[in-house]
């Protein structure tokens, strides 16, 4: 049985999409440019200037640096309040944390945001360790990298450990550092085409997810 379990956080533990996607409109409005694609839920995971990027359809990294600036200032003072957890979820936390598993976070959200949602949804101590790409300076690069130094740094097996996610970004940062996964179905991502992947399974709801990690032996 996996001892240690990693979690995203966006589409995995928190329904955050409606809230995002609303500031990232906003200030894009105010900013007096224009979307060039749909709002979806696809543009929830990727860090922020890249989602910026993607629909604005800019690479002028000065305006995107000022459209991030007024994101954070608008989600931080509204989005967070409009965030909601997935049901059940808190009581799965809550059930895996007194069966012994050591929880931790890895997500490409900020550190003050993630921070603030935990406390907000009172799972802080729940979580030995919160890893975010803008943890350190210079950030991150992506969540492969940053996988590996939570890893490093906290001396996880890799034969005890598991990350869930809710994208296959999320999928090949874990297998790209060794780690079995786990999508989580019912956030963003798209896991039709990937179950020949032998290191990956599915759950459809969090309580699917409780009963397979009760049960699933990945020692390696």
């Amino acid at each position: 049985m996996a001892h240690t379990l990693i979690f995203d956080l966006d589409g995995t533990l928190i329904d955050s999409a409606s809230s995002i996607l609303h500031c990232m409109e906003e200030c894009v409005k105010e900013a007096g440019l224009k979307l060039t694609r749909p709002l979806e839920t696809d543009l929830i995971g990727p860090p922020l200037q890249e989602s910026l990027a993607c629909i604005t359809g800019l690479s002028d990294s000065q305006t995107l640096a000022q459209l991030s600036e007024a994101f954070v200032v608008r989600y931080d003072s509204l989005g967070l309040s409009r965030t909601k957890p997935y049901p059940e979820i808190g009581e799965v936390l809550q059930r895996l944390h007194a069966y012994g598993f050591t929880l931790h976070l890895a997500t490409n959200k900020r550190m003050a945001p993630t921070r603030k949602l935990i406390q907000l949804f009172g799972w802080d101590s729940w979580f030995s360790s919160i890893y975010t790409l803008d943890m350190v300076q210079p950030r991150h690069p992506n969540k492969t990298v940053m996988l590996h130094c939570q890893l490093r740094d906290l001396k996880i097996p890799l034969s005890q450990a598991i990350y869930i996610g809710d994208t296959p970004a999320d999928g090949f940062a874990a297998s790209a550092n060794g780690l079995y996964f786990i999508a989580a179905d019912w956030g963003y991502g798209n896991f039709e085409n990937w179950d020949s992947i032998t290191s990956w399974s599915r759950a459809s709801q969090p309580a699917d997810l409780l009963e397979a990690l009760l049960h699933l032996d990945i020692t390696r």
